[in-house]
């Protein structure tokens, strides 16, 4: 499975992408877009869409995932950074790419097991998983790599989950298996 994670930013937009091999994640590659803050709003929307749409022609992913839209203390850059995310969506399901949103938090636990780990600490992580030897990855573009891994670490999980579970779970199941969360009523 290949994965194109992409760490949408309305000045700086990260796309990094990975290949599951033998459940071992594989660099393929990064890249960035860099624009300058005073272009107008809608002209970066449009350079963002046409990048996403060319590195999607390019490198040809199964799937791609995205970092979920985050309220922050400015509400011009939250409501700016949805209307990337939605171009960089739209762009993803003009080319029949099924789309996944992690949260900031999710993404962070998933590659380093601290949903609270600083972007340095994600980088290193994220070199060492990926045995990477290049120091000079721009922070988006390793981001995007995270959103990635977390993507593929997220489908390994529900992969073991349907093929550890015979058949559907029932309350029988449930309380067979949690007897301590059963509160019986007595008389």
């Amino acid at each position: 499975m290949k994965i194109i994670g992409i760490d949408p930013g309305s000045v700086i937009t990260g796309i990094g992408v990975i290949e599951e091999s033998n459940g071992t994640p594989r660099l393929v590659g990064y890249d960035a877009l860099k624009m300058k803050s005073s272009r107008p709003m809608p002209e970066r929307l449009k350079m963002i869409y046409d990048f996403c749409t060319k590195k999607i022609k390019q490198l040809k992913p199964d799937t791609l995932a995205i970092e979920t839209a985050f309220y922050g203390k400015n509400i011009q850059s939250t409501l700016k950074l949805g209307q990337v995310r939605g171009a960089i969506i739209i762009a993803a399901m003009n080319m029949n790419i099924p789309v996944t949103e992690y949260s900031p938090r999710e993404i962070k636990k998933s590659v380093t097991g601290n949903g609270a780990a600083s972007k340095t600490d994600v980088q290193v992580y994220i070199k060492n998983i990926l045995r990477m030897k290049d120091d000079r990855i721009l922070s988006d573009s390793s981001d995007a790599l995270a959103i990635a891994l977390c993507h593929l670490y997220n489908s390994q999980n529900l992969v073991k989950a349907k093929i550890g579970r015979k058949n559907k779970s029932t309350w029988k199941d449930f309380i067979e298996h949690n007897p301590g969360k059963i509160y019986r009523r007595t008389k």
